[in-house]
């Protein structure tokens, strides 16, 4: 732990959580402002792309920040990333064609990689064990507030300001974080230089790139994506030799043997699907079906996000005592039943009995995504703690770049076949222009095309759900004393209590 006085330690805290405040409120305020972006900007065929490149780009650099931070320590990598954030942020509010945006996202999440994990890194640094406990508080209050007020917030600025204040508005917040980062933190001089998968990194971003290009496409079955899907293929074939053959590789394929990483990431890979499909395309059937203003779409959300927090921190209490497995299965039956239900919503739905199905759906998120996170740490080594969670960020935000790349193909073929143009369901401007007719033929192909959505992430559910039953752990009684702890941990992960790694 580096040597700080307690004063010093809360204005880093600080720093950490205003850069983190960032992430945080990325996941929600863009996705209630699209709609009206897309109006602008004009592109629904490329919603989708507007995320994907996001996730894309957050995702692949995760392993490379965390390993840099090694090196040249937290201070100066943080400062960095939140460097690149603000400048693709800047880049977003300026954007005038949704081309430069996409762009400009995939710049923003270049940043984004580095502010989660390289905060929850720094505050390792700083804080005890016991501390660290205690500062889960203040973190979950973050994503809590950002889920409930992210929404409102982005909805607000879109119909009273102006969609382009969305992203500018990061610029001051990002500058803050750094200069506070900059001042507070004091690192001891780093001379170790660890080795750094560079080629393996490099390799699997052009594989997972190429494979979103050729999911963006209307039609997948064509010469040339045939071509790109046979790279993708080869591409991941050498990614697999990089990684063997590695010395510190950026996903080291080792832990696959280990049964609850491995169910950990499939389960997470999918899972994340569904995540991201929820959050992107919600505010999308609000505005585009439903007719509601962008500050209306926000509040869509503000259930969901609400009751995966709550959940969360519920079940951080229940996991010791009924064991992952069990955790994981119900949050995924929450889940599928909340998909299934919204497949079912049409433009006569309450808006009350909508809130509901994303209340069950943010329940099972919550069940999930948190139990999957500690079930995975808890399965390994201290040793191999960092590597794992970023793996479980990873597989999770690799889930939802491909699954929002696939789900926005299946939104342009679905509104292809119609001559009028599909933006004026979301410009209020030119759909109070267009015949009622006209109008009811829009809203009935996005709301069929949204439904076939919502079916296909219920069948991922439930793909998820089967791999669930074989996450080892069953139920496990209360407990009380460090032996006892133990056992619990043993039972619950499936690894020797001999062996159980310090978190």
């Amino acid at each position: 732990m580096l040597a700080m006085s307690s004063r010093r330690r809360w204005f880093v805290t600080i720093g950490v959580m205003t850069g983190m405040l960032l992430a945080a409120l990325e996941a929600t305020v863009v996705g209630t402002a699209m709609p009206t972006i897309v109006s602008a900007l004009g592109g629904l065929a490329h919603y989708s792309w507007v995320f994907s490149a996001y996730l894309l780009t957050s995702t692949v650099t995760v392993p490379v920040w965390g390993k840099l931070s090694d090196l040249f320590g937290r201070r100066r990598l943080f400062q960095i990333g939140v460097g690149v954030f603000v400048i693709g942020s800047a880049a977003c509010g300026l954007a005038m064609t949704m081309t430069q945006l996409i762009v400009a996202r995939a710049v923003q999440g270049v940043g984004a990689g580095a502010l989660v994990p390289l905060a929850m890194t720094i505050i390792g640094d700083i804080f005890t064990l016991e501390e660290r406990a205690k500062m889960q508080g203040f973190f979950s209050g973050v994503w809590g507030l950002s889920s409930i007020f992210g929404p409102l917030v982005g909805g607000f600025i879109t119909d009273q300001l102006s969609w382009r204040w969305v992203f500018l508005l990061n610029l001051p917040v990002g500058i803050a974080a750094a200069l506070i980062i900059g001042i507070a933190l004091r690192e001891p001089p780093r001379h170790e230089r660890p080795s750094i998968d560079y080629l393996g990194s490099t390799v699997l971003t052009i594989a997972v790139t190429i494979l979103l290009l050729v999911l963006g496409a209307q039609s997948i079955a064509t010469p040339r994506n045939m071509v790109l899907i046979a790279l993708v293929v080869a591409s991941l074939f050498w990614f697999i030799r990089i990684e063997q053959r590695a010395k510190d590789p950026v996903v080291p394929l080792g832990l696959f043997r280990n049964r609850v990483v491995a169910v950990a990431v499939g389960v997470g890979f999918l899972s994340g699907i569904a995540m991201f499909a929820v959050i992107t395309f919600v505010p999308l059937l609000a505005q585009g079906v439903l007719g509601a203003t962008a500050t209306e779409a926000g509040s869509f959300l503000t259930p969901l996000m609400l009751s995966w927090v709550i959940v969360s921190i519920i079940g951080g209490r229940l996991l010791i005592r009924f064991g992952s497995r069990v955790l994981v299965i119900l949050g995924l039956i929450l889940m599928l039943g909340g998909f299934v239900a919204l497949a079912t919503f049409t433009r006569t739905t309450p808006k009350a009995l909508m809130m509901f199905e994303l209340i069950v759906i943010g329940s099972g998120l919550g069940l999930t995504m948190f139990t999957l996170l500690v079930a995975s740490q808890h399965s390994v080594r201290r040793e191999q703690l960092g590597i794992t969670t970023s793996l479980n960020q990873f597989s999770r935000s690799i889930g939802g770049a491909l699954g929002v790349a696939i789900l926005g193909a299946l939104l342009a073929a679905g509104l292809a076949q119609f001559a009028q143009d599909p933006n004026a369901l979301v410009n209020p401007a030119a759909r109070a222009h267009l015949a009622p007719a006209e109008l009811a033929q829009l809203q009935g192909a996005l709301e069929g095309t949204l439904r076939n959505i919502f079916w296909v992430c219920a069948a991922v559910v439930a793909i998820a759900l089967a791999g669930a039953f074989t996450l080892p752990g069953g139920a496990v009684g209360e407990v009380h004393g460090e032996p006892a702890k133990r056992m619990v941990i043993a039972e619950m992960t499936n690894i020797d209590p001999e062996h159980e790694p310090e978190v």
